[in-house]
């Protein structure tokens, strides 16, 4: 079935599924390797692949032979240079995240307010803490090599494990199934180079797990009591109380009709502000 039937191009309905998924591929690439030291190196492969390609024209063999060699060595120092974005990649598709959303009830109404309450006296205290919520990933790598609890969440607790005369402040506290299961994890450090200097290492700790897992990190600085939150690589600073909420509801979902609503009446005053 041709859709364009031009005499010179024929450009059926098969065509066209194929452009829109070439299209699909080739914008998620984008939004991948958006923002990342991936683009530069991109904008070089594509430089090499054009000169490789104007030498070849004009039968420049010579040139064209070393600029091969260099392409084939350049598969794999692509391969080595994305190793941590590939590793993403292939670990959200493992994770299957978007199943995961449809079946999971997420955070409740409860847990964000009691973790919210704690964030409240952390910051206005200058109490560094790290919270992450598992969404998608089960952590149990960060778990093992934690301090395992099976506790129920709430804005004393926290309080008592961020408390820097505890054994367990120094590290991040893990909330799974709407438990605390482990406290003082230590979560890899993310070597992205855009991050600003601003920012130590419970902010890079925070962005590392991002990276990687499908989590929702809370973050509150002990220089400042700033209050952040990390996801899917990316940090937003400087949020209020209320926007914080806001945020935790917006990722972690919530079942509950009457909560639903009560997010809505937020998000509305919010907005007004």
């Amino acid at each position: 079935m041709e859709i364009l039937p031009l005499g010179f191009l024929e450009f059926g309905l098969k065509d066209l599924v194929e452009t829109l998924i070439i299209a699909c591929v080739i914008l998620l690439l984008y939004r991948w390797i958006r923002g990342s030291f991936a683009v530069p190196v991109v904008i070089g492969l594509l430089i090499v692949f054009i000169v490789n390609a104007t030498v070849s024209l004009f039968g420049l063999s010579t040139i064209n032979w070393v600029l091969r060699r260099l392409l084939d060595v350049g598969i794999l120092a692509v391969i080595i240079i994305f190793q941590p974005e590939i590793r993403k990649l292939l670990y959200n598709i493992g994770q299957n995240t978007t199943l995961y959303k449809f079946f999971d009830r997420g955070g409740s109404f409860s847990v964000i307010e009691e973790v919210v309450e704690a964030v409240k006296t952390l910051s206005r205290t200058r109490t560094g803490a790290l919270v992450v919520f598992s969404k998608g990933s089960p952590l149990n790598d960060l778990v093992d090599k934690g301090v395992e609890l099976d506790a129920r969440v709430s804005s004393e607790l926290l309080l008592t494990i961020f408390n820097r005369e505890t054994p367990l402040h120094d590290g991040a506290v893990i909330i799974r199934d709407n438990k605390i299961v482990a406290a003082s994890a230590y979560l890899p450090i993310s070597q992205n180079p855009n991050i600003s200097s601003v920012f130590g290492t419970r902010h890079r700790a925070a962005l590392g797990i991002s990276e990687v897992n499908d989590v929702l990190v809370v973050v509150v600085s002990e220089e400042t009591g700033r209050i952040s939150i990390a996801h899917n690589g990316a940090l937003t600073s400087g949020l209020t109380i209320q926007k914080l909420r806001y945020e935790m509801q917006k990722h972690l979902g919530d079942a509950d009709s009457s909560d639903a609503e009560l997010t809505s009446f937020r998000q509305s005053e919010l907005e007004s502000n």
